[in-house]
């Protein structure tokens, strides 16, 4: 038996750490004006925030259709693959899970899709616990309770440092944007078992220590990942005012997918983290 883990790019994981683990990921797409790039392969996260202040029209985000997804699997089966598991961005961000699952349906090995009520590395923390479990020789069953276990313990939140690119995908009106601009208000972002919250704070400054806030609020944690949109200088200074709460942990660091950065711009810091069980 040879389970083979498959994730999309909106995962975030790093590229050594999926290599060390055997996870094949899915690029995502970016629309730019007439063209479109494969997410990692055609262009890569630090080229994407560079060039999204110069992109007009805004740049939109798709996922890759049913195809895709088939010969990525139909790959896997001729490589040795007995069963595939296909862990995804949550269904209510995206629509990438209707592609995995028409693929898995078409599939000659069986294709067990699942929805990780997450993004970023909180779909990659679900990811490499599979894989790992998937190398001990778990069955899917073992693994899928794995899983389903840890979603619970999985979250993802985030500061944002601009509304302009909330404003440029048609998520906020122009003039929300600009007052919130004189505002210097930093909508924050938070992701836990399927469920997208936000709230507002004010100032950089208010934003880190919420941040840090939020970090100890849900208690002794298992695994951290520090997540950046272009700007890993900031992201290292928010890691440093959190490291009390850290311990002994190894920390993952992981620049935001262009998929989300489209939407919430460059400038973005924040954490995936899973709890230590109760």
């Amino acid at each position: 038996m040879s389970i083979k883990i498959v994730v999309d790019s909106a995962s975030d994981l790093p590229e050594e750490l999926a290599m060390e683990n055997g996870i094949t990921t899915i690029p995502l797409y970016i629309h730019a004006g007439e063209k479109t790039f494969r997410d990692g392969i055609d262009l890569t996260r630090q080229e994407f925030y560079q060039h999204l202040p110069e992109f007009q029209p805004a740049p939109t985000t798709a996922a890759p259709g049913p195809e895709v997804f088939r010969q990525v699997y139909e790959r896997l089966a001729r490589e040795g693959a007995t069963e595939i598991l296909s862990i995804h961005i949550s269904i209510k961000l995206s629509s990438l899970l209707e592609s995995a699952r028409q693929a898995a349906a078409a599939s000659t090995v069986p294709v067990t899709v699942v929805d990780s009520q997450q993004l970023s590395m909180g779909i990659g923390f679900l990811a490499v616990t599979a894989a790992k479990a998937a190398a001990r020789g778990s069955s899917m069953a073992e693994i899928l309770s794995l899983l389903n276990e840890k979603m619970g313990r999985t979250h993802v939140f985030a500061a944002l440092d601009t509304l302009e690119y909330l404003k440029r995908s048609g998520r906020m009106s122009s003039a929300a944007s600009l007052l919130g601009n004189l505002l210097q208000i930093k909508p924050m972002l938070w992701m836990h078992c399927g469920s997208p919250t936000t709230e507002k704070v004010r100032t950089r400054r208010r934003a880190i220590e919420r941040l840090v806030a939020i970090l100890q609020s849900l208690g002794p944690l298992e695994e951290v990942a520090l997540l950046h949109a272009n700007a890993a200088e900031r992201a290292e200074a928010l890691l440093q005012e959190a490291r009390r709460l850290l311990p002994g942990l190894s920390i993952i660091r992981s620049e935001i997918s262009p998929v989300l950065g489209a939407h919430i711009g460059p400038g973005v810091i924040g954490f995936a983290c899973v709890t230590r069980p109760s």
